[in-house]
């Protein structure tokens, strides 16, 4: 079948890799983008990064898209008939194609959903741009603050919390950043901010509780924390909710194969899918997993069995409290590097496992390499960056 529509539901970075990835395939008919946000496409993890440290939200603004596509932007998808080719509209409106994209991202969970949260202090997420903007709004006035959730979300925003002067709580049901780190990694991360004056409850799960002027945590144990303002990290939801009834989800779940594809004429990418990988079938949102899987993905739209296959290395960068972490491979890792080749200052390191399934996972911590060189460290241990280095270090 000849391919002159394209819809993509989703405008962030999956849509976006997707758009210009068919353009650059060849595909030169009409492209239609659909996305739920009213932004342009921009750095969602500079966020987290960067915007409590002062920068502005110009920089996190990707370029201008260059794909020529027609923008619906701030509208939602609603429907899906896979066997008239129709994408259904919020509040109305089809749109018919020969190919379509699903981009659709991910949400921020919630601790609270019945609790407003647009008048302090009630549960803040942070998510979009908009989060980003209230966020930076509340912590101006230097509120205590208590942050739900142990992985790099929630430790990027008790950073940032902290560099703006707040006093910082920090829960977790886990070592912070031990389910995705390991244990060698979050050790580092979590010495550090604690040095700077992080307070960590490893309390089980915790409850939010509406309390008058301020905000209660209440953890497993029945211990209660109070603060002025909550921000809970503590996961994301894929969207896709209006894909049901379409007969493309499996126990639940949007599942592609090794091309992003969930049927001929319809792939995925993003957030919202699950993927196969050298550790089975997994969703790994990442942002460079969502660029990675978008630009396979297109081709396997145009090209079928004639696209190459997904071959996923994961690649994930963190900043907080001092330090920043690069890795590539897949963690969390397990016990001490098998290789550590020290920087020399700020307790900078180069580190390498080796995994049981062959496969290795490099980290630079403090540590100035470029990406490519980290991931020939991870697919060839030191000698593939310092071919005079020893075995061990």
């Amino acid at each position: 079948m000849s391919m002159r529509r394209i819809v993509v539901v989703g405008n962030g970075i999956a849509g976006l890799t997707a758009c210009d990835s068919l353009r650059s395939a060849g595909f030169d008919g009409e492209l239609t983008v659909v996305g739920s946000e009213r932004h342009h496409p921009y750095s969602r993890p500079a966020l987290s990064k960067a915007l409590l440290h002062g920068d502005g939200l110009q920089a996190h603004e990707l370029p201008e898209p260059t794909h020529d596509a027609t923008e619906l932007l701030g509208v939602n998808a609603a429907g899906l008939d896979i066997e008239a080719r129709v994408v259904r509209l919020d509040g109305g409106g089809e749109l018919p194609y020969d190919g379509l994209v699903i981009a659709s991202g991910s949400r921020a969970k919630r601790l609270a959903a019945g609790l407003r949260h647009d008048s302090s202090p009630r549960e803040l997420t942070l998510r979009t741009i908009e989060d980003a903007v209230l966020l930076k709004e509340r912590v101006a006035s230097r509120p205590s603050v208590i942050v739900i959730g142990g992985g790099p979300l929630g430790m990027e925003v008790a950073s940032g919390c902290l560099h703006v002067g707040c006093e910082v709580t920090l829960v977790s049901d886990a070592k912070p950043l031990s389910r995705q780190l390991g244990d060698h990694l979050a050790d580092l991360f979590t010495s550090a901010a604690i040095r700077r004056g992080l307070r960590v409850f490893l309390g089980g799960k915790a409850r939010l509780v509406d309390h008058g002027a301020g905000a209660r945590v209440v953890l497993a144990d029945g211990t209660e924390l109070e603060a002025d303002l909550v921000v809970t990290a503590v996961g994301d939801e894929p969207n896709i909710e209006w894909l049901t009834g379409s007969k493309l989800l499996t126990e639940g779940s949007l599942r592609v194969d090794s091309r992003g594809r969930v049927r001929p004429d319809i792939v995925a990418a993003g957030d919202v899918a699950f993927f196969p990988t050298r550790r089975g079938v997994q969703r790994i949102p990442l942002w460079t997993s969502a660029i990675d899987q978008a630009k396979v993905a297109a081709v396997g739209l145009l090209q079928g069995d004639a696209a190459p296959e997904f071959n996923f290395q994961p690649y994930f960068w963190t900043e907080g409290f001092g330090l920043s972490l690069k890795s590539v491979g897949f963690t969390p890792v397990v016990g001490a590097p098998d290789y550590c080749e020290p920087g020399g200052e700020n307790g900078s390191a180069l580190l390498h496992w080796d995994n049981p399934d062959g496969y290795g996972t490099a980290a630079a911590v403090n540590y100035r390499i470029p990406v490519p060189k980290l991931r020939r460290l991870a697919d060839g241990g030191l000698a593939a960056v310092r071919p005079n280095a020893p075995a061990r270090v």
